[in-house]
């Protein structure tokens, strides 16, 4: 007891100068660690308390340090963007000389590819006329049915754009009967779109889908896309599920750009 009085003590001296140094309290606490341990077990609520506005201010700066590099990047692609391989021949949506081009990279058993299929869909809507997307391939080893979906819409676009992107549209709108139903519902999908299903079988079979799909992949991760879903918007990276404003303010700087 007078040990721990004459630790108080001392404590109390330190606390009692000018400022205390982060040396002295931790000299302090060291010497007798069960100061700490009384000081919780007599206002345990404060303590937790203080814990976790600690732990939000350290999640703030955090967050904050996050956003002011990604800034950082973003103004750099904006000066030196990236370049994304479009070949004219694979499936593409929207008019050809549209002012702002989304390259995806994509999963279609990725539940947050499925989040940013619908913001797309609001990108499209809110940039009528605007907008050519191009979907590229970035499925993941842990979705097993990714890889072939991702067969299925390169092998159907070989018969149609348009049927592509209907089929596209079907997986990520009821992406839960691909997880139930699996490769049944690839061919119930690819059957309402309007594909011809012996072509498609027949597609289906060929090693050259695969070297696209490979293709994509190797592009996304030379662009530092590893988790799906990862943009790149006019040149400009964006990587995640992010809402509909983040692509809005990228959209718009390019087309105010180009003013």
């Amino acid at each position: 007891m007078k040990k721990l009085i004459f630790l108080m003590a001392g404590l109390g001296l330190i606390l009692s100068s000018c400022a205390p140094s982060a040396k002295q309290l931790k000299e302090v606490i060291e010497k007798d660690p069960s100061i700490v341990f009384t000081a919780i077990e007599k206002d345990p609520e404060k303590f937790i308390e203080v814990v976790n506005k600690a732990a939000r201010e350290a999640q703030a700066k955090g967050a904050e340090k996050a956003a002011q590099e990604e800034t950082g990047k973003r103004d750099e692609e904006f000066k030196n963007p990236l370049k994304p391989t479009i070949d004219e021949k694979r499936a593409i949506w929207g008019p050809s000389d549209a002012p702002i081009t989304i390259v995806e990279y994509s999963d279609f058993q990725c539940p947050y590819c499925s989040r940013g299929f619908q913001t797309i869909q609001e990108v499209k809507k809110a940039y009528a006329g605007k907008i050519r997307f191009v979907f590229k391939h970035l499925p993941l080893d842990f979705h097993p049915l990714a890889m072939p979906a991702a067969k299925y819409f390169e092998a159907i676009a070989r018969q149609s754009s348009e049927k592509a992107y209907k089929f596209h549209d079907a997986i990520f709108e009821n992406q839960g009967e691909l997880t139930s139903k699996k490769e049944a519902f690839l061919k119930e999908s690819a059957k309402k779109v309007g594909a011809d299903m012996k072509k498609l079988a027949k597609d289906l079979d060929d090693s050259s889908l695969m070297d696209r799909i490979k293709a994509d992949t190797e592009e996304a991760q030379k662009f530092g896309i590893s988790g799906t879903p990862g943009f790149v918007i006019n040149g400009v990276s964006l990587k995640g599920a992010y809402p509909f404003p983040e692509f809005k303010t990228i959209i718009d700087r390019h087309l105010s750009d180009k003013k």
